[in-house]
């Protein structure tokens, strides 16, 4: 299992490519669902209404299992995936990249514009900071008043962060870990008397 992945640290944006008086303008964004990523293409496309062309990539998951490439109307093949080899050659996941294009006036032929993909996505990644991140699993445990330092400890051991805690006669306290943790606390955990726990997918 795999408990980490790498991504970029923040955007990346208004990388340029300059290519037989096409320009490519290039930006990468960390994404973790759907809804950023569509507000940062959303973004873009605001930033560059005239633009030609707005291609993009996007891997999403911890093995990359959701990704898109998008030609975005330029000839079939030749935008959306080398901009995705290029997330696959970085071994990054949660990134979207988007190169727009503006028209020169010259064609480039499909492997110019591969070329010219490419190269737009490369150096848009070659300037983000690339970093490890460890999944995060949240948990649920409910106790009793008395039991509480017990459960802070155990947590504090575990690095996790308490997310909400309400105490009541049973408490019910909400935690993030790493998912890398997830066996070790459910051992610890077991052992104890008058408590419940669950972790949410």
């Amino acid at each position: 299992m795999l408990h980490e992945y790498k991504t970029i640290e923040k955007p990346i944006e208004n990388t340029l490519l300059k290519e037989k008086g096409s320009k490519f303008i290039g930006f990468a964004f960390p994404v973790n669902n759907e809804t950023e990523l569509k507000k940062a293409l959303e973004k873009v496309r605001t930033e560059h209404p005239k633009a030609t062309h707005h291609c993009y990539a996007f891997r999403m998951g911890i093995n990359g299992e959701n990704y898109r490439a998008n030609d975005d109307g330029e000839p079939s093949g030749s935008a959306g995936l080398p901009i995705y080899n290029q997330l696959l050659a970085h071994e990054i996941t949660n990134v979207l990249v988007i190169s727009v294009r503006y028209y020169g006036g010259t064609k480039l032929g499909v492997s110019g514009l591969v070329k010219a993909y490419k190269e737009s996505a490369k150096i848009t990644l070659e300037e983000a900071t690339i970093i490890t991140k460890e999944l995060e699993t949240e948990i649920e445990i409910q106790f009793n008043f008395n039991q509480q330092n017990l459960i802070f400890t155990l947590l504090s051991k575990f690095d996790a962060k308490v997310l909400n805690f309400d105490a009541n006669e049973n408490c019910i306290l909400t935690a993030s870990l790493k998912t890398a943790q997830k066996e070790s606390i459910s051992e610890k955990l077991s052992e104890m008397q008058y408590i419940s726990f669950d972790f949410k997918e």
